[in-house]
């Protein structure tokens, strides 16, 4: 299993767009409506404390929760049947990028939202060193993972998947692990759910979450 960040980053061209604060989000954590998804544009905004979800009529609305759900690094709970799952698996990092997003947008699934322009933009992120997905294995067969966006030290966790069982929850192991080794501080899941709850994720105040943001993508 390699590590994350080995890659070389391919910085892009700045943003064209000016990004709202985080402090105009609506009760929803709704900020802003419109841009684009460049990836100029994607880092901006994670490293502003906003992510992108598809709206109706082909809409990129921009998203700053409060509280925000992350998952200390030091906090994962680890059950002893997870651990047990943990061997049951092949772990590999970066191997099927565009597979884990297209599996994390199922249309059959809850919340399956990743649409293909989704999918075409953080591909070319992970082709310029950003984006990564943690995937575990079975017989040779995808079963989970996730993928996210590694900047300095901080990483935005966007979606996962299983089709076997615990497979997502090993992807998370695999992935803190991968992340305190890099030398992460924050993780970011957005937000917080029961399942996320029972793995450790806990809720921060948006202005707490982004003095920590701004110390993870600064240092």
């Amino acid at each position: 299993m390699t590590g994350l960040g080995d890659r070389p980053l391919i910085v892009p061209p700045a943003s064209r767009w000016r990004l709202p604060s985080p402090a105009a989000a609506d009760e929803h954590g709704l900020v802003g409506v419109g841009a684009d998804l460049e990836p100029g544009t994607l880092l901006a905004a994670y490293c502003g404390g906003l992510f992108p979800m598809p709206m109706r009529k082909k809409l990129i609305g921009w998203w700053s929760p409060d509280p925000r759900g992350v998952l200390p690094l030091d906090g994962l709970v680890v059950s002893r049947s997870l651990r047990q799952s943990c061997r049951r698996f092949e772990v590999r990092v970066d191997t099927a990028f565009a597979d884990v997003m297209r599996r994390c947008g199922d249309p059959h699934r809850p919340h399956g939202w990743i649409n293909e322009p989704f999918i075409a933009a953080y591909t070319r992120l992970h082709e310029m060193g950003w984006a990564h997905s943690i995937e575990t294995w079975r017989d040779g067969e995808l079963v989970g993972g996730l993928y996210g966006l590694l900047i300095g030290r901080f990483f935005a966790g966007e979606s996962m998947f299983h089709t076997a069982t615990d497979a997502s929850k090993v992807a998370m192991v695999a992935t803190v692990q991968l992340l305190r080794e890099a030398g992460a501080t924050l993780f970011d899941v957005q937000w917080s759910t029961p399942h996320l709850a029972s793995l450790g994720v806990v809720e921060l105040p948006r202005s707490e979450y982004l003095r920590q943001l701004a110390v993870a993508t600064h240092a």
